[in-house]
């Protein structure tokens, strides 16, 4: 089986085929454009048996990887800091060019056992896409709301009180009286980002209602679970994706990084905060244990067990959050086969 490694870029790709003993046959660049996924499979069928290598196959690699999966091919998904050190292991040293980027691939998936195998865009990308909007939209508010709370503190004695909204901003503008030259200009900037405002407001609502009508779709029963709704369901079922592709529980804590990594040494058996891992599904887990450790329910009393044994608020939050990664695989596990066994 030819192994054929590919590094992408925004204008070029560079592909560099191997054998099965880690040779190289051959390696070309592509022009990125209209005829670039033709060019590459045309180049790719002198060699019958073969199957493609993808560095970053959901970010700049995603276009060529869903082309390539669209007809028919095998794909796998190649992590850069992976390719990157067999590259630093194969050349000795920091020797970096796009070809040997793409032998670096090649070589990951011809000897990397357990890649992530490339499918066909789904549902779970439409959620993610939409929490990804959620999440600009959100940061967009909150910069407007912060420019706006500056603008009305100039304008009115004392400002405004926290909690401000479009309606609140409103209100207090109809109070302002401008005395000179330059406030007239700050209400009329603080009135354009009250405009800009109530349009974010509609997009975050229309958004809402499309991710309701996507998790509708995706059938999930994650909203049932205490600390979880509408915009972190999808946020969830957007970064995890297919949930077969993590062999166990454990392997999905360490996913989201909430499973501790083991730090020991000699007689020393010790433990040590996992920083790693999907850092949005990590947040996502961090909301949920907040709320259940703060209303009555089992993973309040969980959290209680856990300060009764002498753990810290905090350790007691980390220990809650590793139990509920369980209880989301079972769940995500649960939904999917459920749908399989529907579509059957």
């Amino acid at each position: 089986m030819i192994v054929i490694g590919i590094d992408p870029h925004k204008s070029s790709i560079t592909a560099a085929a191997i054998d099965p003993s880690g040779c190289q046959l051959a390696v070309r660049r592509f022009v990125v454009n209209a005829g670039t996924a033709r060019a590459l499979l045309g180049w790719a069928a002198q060699w019958p048996e073969h199957r493609f290598a993808i560095e970053g196959a959901n970010g700049l690699g995603r276009g060529t990887a869903q082309t390539l999966v669209a007809h028919g091919e095998l794909v796998v998904d190649v992590p850069s800091t992976l390719a990157m050190k067999v590259r630093v292991l194969s050349t000795g040293g920091g020797r970096k060019s796009d070809p040997a980027d793409a032998f670096a691939v090649a070589l990951t998936g011809l000897r990397q056992a357990n890649l992530r195998p490339v499918a066909v865009e789904d549902q779970t990308t439409i959620l993610r896409l939409l929490a990804e909007r959620r999440e600009d939209l959100g940061h967009e508010r909150a910069r407007l709301l912060n420019r706006l709370h500056r603008l009305l503190r100039e304008l009115l004695p004392g400002g405004v009180a926290p909690g401000l909204s479009a309606a609140k901003a409103g209100a207090a503008l109809r109070r302002v009286r401008p005395a000179t030259a330059t406030d007239a200009l700050r209400r009329d900037l603080a009135r354009d980002l009250l405009a800009d405002l109530r349009r974010i407001d509609s997009s975050i609502k229309s958004n809402e209602a499309q991710t309701r009508y996507a998790l509708d779709a995706a059938a999930t029963t994650l909203q049932e679970i205490p600390g979880i709704g509408v915009v972190l369901a999808a946020k969830l079922l957007g970064h995890v994706g297919d949930i077969a592709r993590f062999p166990s529980a454990s392997h999905f804590a360490s996913y989201t990084g909430t499973a501790p990594l083991d730090a020991s040494s000699g007689n020393q058996n010790r433990h040590r905060l996992n920083t790693g891992g999907n850092r949005q599904l990590n947040s996502v887990l961090h909301t949920m244990a907040v709320c259940q450790s703060r209303d009555p329910g089992p993973g309040r009393d969980y959290y209680l067990k856990k300060i009764a044994e002498g753990k810290t608020p905090r350790e007691a939050r980390r220990a809650l959050k590793r139990r509920l990664s369980n209880v989301l695989y079972r769940r995500i596990l649960h939904d999917q086969q459920q749908a399989h066994q529907a579509a059957a």
